[in-house]
Parts: structure tokens; sequence; C-alpha cells
């Protein structure tokens, strides 16, 4: 990372570079949250550059006030930066700051008294019922290698009939799935477990992939297998989706997680009640099934839209 362009003074830059090294090699921040808050620190060194008058060292940023961060973001709003953009420059800079306090080095008082811009809400994209079923149906005719294929279908039939998160696929084993399974045991987010029914499309697909499957599939190991015998990675599957995306005309919304997304808003528009939905999904609070009540209201009035006379 290029440092020589940040006005800022040499141990405030060290600290800087220190803390990005933290990120990556200690907590394992992902590439892209590293180049964001690279990114935002640099403004914000620079904002401060003027808005003190001088390049800022660890006693300007010891004295830093509320108001001062709130001109920051007021800035960066003016230059265009939205809710979730502002969100995580200010969550950059408490992660900066906290730091530079538990090696004593400042106050970061400033930094939790500020409240981070409300994040606007933004409902899932589910595929349509056609779209999902011709997701988990034209799989085996974009594969060569049989297999393959047969594994690929019955990931997306299970994420789809089932409502998993691409992880908790993933996690099964063939002991989790007996041909002779009504339901099937999740342990998902939190620890929380969950029964989930199993649909005959499900097991017969999963039927097929154990047969078709060129390795041993033991009992407690890992169900879906990479080409070359190993657990299979969730980027693999993703990959699979952007082809079916290009092979079938889907939006670039149409991820192995929205299908998660169809079970539920399907579930709900064919009378499920969201008790029961919530239950099937892991969720932890209501509130967060009730999304999937937008989706429905939005998919009625979009109908209503396209068929009434006088819309």
């Amino acid at each position: 990372m290029n440092e020589i362009l940040i006005l800022a003074t040499p141990e405030l830059l060290d600290h800087r570079r220190q803390w990005l090294d933290s990120l990556a090699n200690e907590k394992r921040f992902s590439a892209n949250t590293l180049t964001a808050y690279e990114r935002d620190t640099r403004q914000f060194l620079q904002f401060l550059t003027v808005h003190f008058g001088n390049p800022p060292g660890l006693a300007e940023i010891h004295t830093l006030r509320t108001a001062d961060l709130r001109a920051f973001l007021a800035q960066r709003r003016r230059d265009g930066s939205g809710a979730r953009s502002l969100g995580r420059h200010l969550a950059g800079l408490r992660s900066f700051l906290r730091y530079l306090e538990r090696k004593g080095l400042i106050n970061a008082a400033a930094a939790g008294a500020i409240r981070a811009p409300r994040q606007p809400k933004s409902l899932p994209k589910p595929l349509t019922d056609r779209q999902a079923l011709e997701v988990v149906s034209t799989q085996a005719q974009l594969q060569e290698e049989g297999w393959i294929a047969a594994r690929d279908s019955a990931l997306l039939t299970l994420l789809y009939g089932c409502g998993l998160r691409i992880s908790e696929a993933l996690s099964l084993t063939p002991a989790d799935l007996p041909p002779d399974a009504k339901s099937i045991r999740i342990t998902g987010k939190g620890g929380k477990t969950r029964l989930v029914p199993l649909l005959e499309i499900v097991l017969d697909a999963i039927a097929r992939y154990k047969t078709l499957c060129p390795f041993e599939l033991e009992a407690e190991k890992p169900l879906f297998r990479g080409a070359r015998g190993g657990p299979l990675q969730p980027a693999i599957i993703q990959r699979e989706m952007q082809k079916l995306r290009g092979a079938l005309g889907l939006p670039d919304s149409a991820t192995p997680h929205a299908l998660r997304h169809s079970f539920a808003t399907h579930l709900l528009a064919g009378g499920g009640d969201l008790r029961t939905i919530q239950e099937l999904l892991g969720h932890a609070s209501l509130s967060t099934t009730q999304v999937y009540t937008g989706v429905d209201a939005a998919r009625l009035l979009e109908v209503y839209d396209r068929a009434h006379p006088r819309a």
C-alpha cells in the first residue's frame, strides 16, 4: 500500500500500517475489506489535514471530537457515499482508533459516541417458481461429467427444497441423509438446530449423486465432494450458478443463497405461516422472517400493476 501520498506524521502512518497488517495476518480480514479500510482511513487522514490545517499525528487523533468525525462523514456524503458506505467508513475508523486506544496511545471515546447511519432495508431477491425449477432441472445439461452434474443438481435441489444456507448443505455427511430419511437435522448459525422435512425429489437427486460419485462417501465425511475427492468448496457452486444465469437469462441476483430466499417466499405465497417458515429457516427472531412478507407484497403489487386495467 502506498503511504507516500498520505498526509500524516510518520509515527501515525507506521501505526496505521501495523493496524492493517494485524487485520490481514491476525484477524484474517478479506482482501476487499482490507482495501476498503485502507482507503477509508487514507481519506480520513487527508480530510484531517485540511480540517486541522496540518498533517495529523497522534496528538490530533487523541483530541478528536464526535463533531470532527461527523464532519468527515458529511463530506463523504457530499461526495456521493450512501448509508452503507458511510457505515463502512465509520466501522473502519472505529477499528483503527480502537487499535490505537488498546496500545495506550489515544482515547477513542469519540468513535464510540457517534451512531452509525441507519441502513436502508433491502428485500431478499428470490427466483420465481419457474426460474427456481429451471435451475434445479437444467443443471445436468450443462456438464460433461455425469457425476459432477448429479452432484451440483443434488446440491441445488437441496438448497431450494430445504431452504438451506450453502454452508449448511456443504457440512452434511452421508450419515445425515440416510436413504429412508423423512427429515434432516440442521445446525445453523449460533449452533441453533432445526428439523427440515425432505422432499422425495431431494432424496432422489441425492441418491443419484451417491450412485454416480466415484469416491467412497464415508459416513462421517462431507457428502459433497470436489473433482479430486476433497470437500466441495462454495465457490464451485457459485461459479456453476453463474453459468446457469447465462444459460437461462437469469438476473445477477440468482445466487445459491437466492434459492433459500425462494424456498421461503414460495412457502409464504402458498399459504405457509411465518412461525413455521421461521423454524424451517432457523431464524432466531420472527422479525428476520417477516422480511419475506415484503417480498410477497411487492410481487402482488407487480401483478396488480400488470393486470389491472386502471393500474
